[in-house]
């Protein structure tokens, strides 16, 4: 069985992540996807990150009713530092093959790869797969190491230019988010008033 891991902060997860979730799923064959929140995700220390449980329940919601889909804690629930390389580790320990287990990142995240902890082992743990997204160009995958390219899978996602970080400012400042993340998601952010100064 393919399983696919979509790792993300999530911050909120939006229907540009669904998107690219979907065409991953269905162009590779995928039979199960499993969306990982990030925990404590070193990068990201110190920049005001909206708390693991409420990320995590906004994941839950954005999913809710797909089948194939499903939200794992495991990167909450690590007391430690969250690395992908862990993650992937923990998953193949579960009895999941190594030609079966694909990681799905969008193409900024890929770009920042050679940053991650023990980012070189990665690829020999899963295939890479990234979604095009629009403002990023593919060239830039050029200066990635040939053994990352080598793994890598592209994914075509349709014209969606959406972000997290979008989101999060047009909450802030009252301008609403309908349409740009699921129903539910939106209800939880409002009455959670996530995002707010």
């Amino acid at each position: 069985m393919k399983i696919g891991i979509m790792g993300g902060t999530f911050d909120p997860i939006h229907y540009g992540h669904l998107l690219a979730a979907e065409e991953a799923r269905i162009n590779l064959g995928i039979e199960r996807l499993i969306f990982v929140p990030t925990g404590d995700p070193p990068y990201k220390r110190g920049n005001n990150i909206t708390p693991a449980e409420d990320r995590y329940a906004m994941t839950l919601l954005a999913t809710a009713g797909v089948i194939e889909y499903s939200v794992s804690r495991i990167e909450i629930d690590r007391k430690e530092p969250t690395h992908t390389v862990d993650t992937l580790r923990e998953f193949l320990a579960s009895g999941i093959k190594t030609e079966d287990l694909y990681f799905i990142t969008g193409l900024d995240a890929m770009l920042s790869i050679t940053s991650w902890f023990e980012y070189e082992k990665i690829p020999d743990l899963c295939t890479l797969v990234t979604a095009r997204r629009p403002g990023y160009p593919v060239d830039e995958i050029e200066t990635l190491p040939k053994f990352i390219r080598d793994k890598l899978k592209y994914i075509e996602i349709p014209q969606f230019a959406i972000s997290s970080t979008e989101i999060r400012e047009r909450s802030r400042l009252g301008k609403g988010i309908r349409f740009l993340v699921p129903h539910l998601v939106e209800i939880y952010i409002e009455s959670n008033k996530l995002y707010k100064i």
